[in-house]
């Protein structure tokens, strides 16, 4: 199977199977993202949507959070991972929106890198989910599924995944398809032991093909 082959049975059937899937964290605008996206590193969404409510009731705006100190901050999120952190990049976003962006979040990845707590898995998010822009954000899930699956070979780092699955998937498709992966990879193709048996795509999936005999 060529690699043109791959991608386009896969996105064949992520567009029949899939056609709704969408980023599982709470927001209402792109300041709310931002703050889920930061929160949501080595966090589950789910815990992160549990942290949110509070914490954008007392900061509704970058203004508000801005004027604010990341002990304030602190106090809504230390059921999170790494809390001390989180608060000191809110705070610093926060004060960055309000003096460089005039309290709003900017929809280019120059500009969103400058902020404070936002790498570029971030900031591609912010591009794909808040303003849809194609962009393709590579976390653990998308870097381990691209892999295993065969869609990029060996890739050594979330930047080479990214290079190769913006070469190869369609520009409209992008940001849907970093949803499709993701998922994929949080309930199917799982780390430790994949589910093989009841993912869809396997017929195209170059670990199921090398792993059949063992799987099935």
């Amino acid at each position: 199977m060529t690699k043109k082959e791959r991608y386009k049975n896969v996105i064949g059937w992520f567009e029949a199977n899939a056609e709704s899937a969408e980023t599982e964290l709470h927001y209402q605008n792109p300041y709310q993202l931002l703050v889920a996206v930061i929160l949501s590193a080595q966090c589950t969404d789910k815990r992160v949507n549990l942290i949110t409510p509070p914490l954008f009731e007392a900061f509704p705006t970058p203004e508000v959070m801005a004027a604010s100190t990341s002990d304030e901050i602190f106090t809504y999120i230390r059921s999170c991972s790494y809390p001390n952190n989180k608060a000191n990049s809110l705070v610093g976003m926060a004060r960055k929106l309000v003096s460089d962006f005039g309290g709003e979040v900017p929809a280019d990845i120059d500009r969103l890198l400058t902020i404070p707590g936002v790498g570029r898995k971030t900031a591609n998010v912010i591009l794909a989910v808040a303003f849809d822009r194609p962009a393709m954000p590579v976390d653990t899930h998308v870097f381990r599924v691209a892999n295993r699956i065969g869609l990029t070979r060996n890739s050594k780092t979330p930047l080479e995944t990214e290079r190769e699955l913006v070469k190869h998937i369609p520009a409209p498709l992008l940001s849907k398809a970093h949803h499709w992966l993701i998922l994929h990879g949080r309930y199917v193709c799982v780390a430790r032991k994949p589910k093989c048996e009841s993912c869809g795509i396997r017929e195209w999936c170059s670990y199921y093909t090398k792993h059949r005999i063992t799987i099935i």
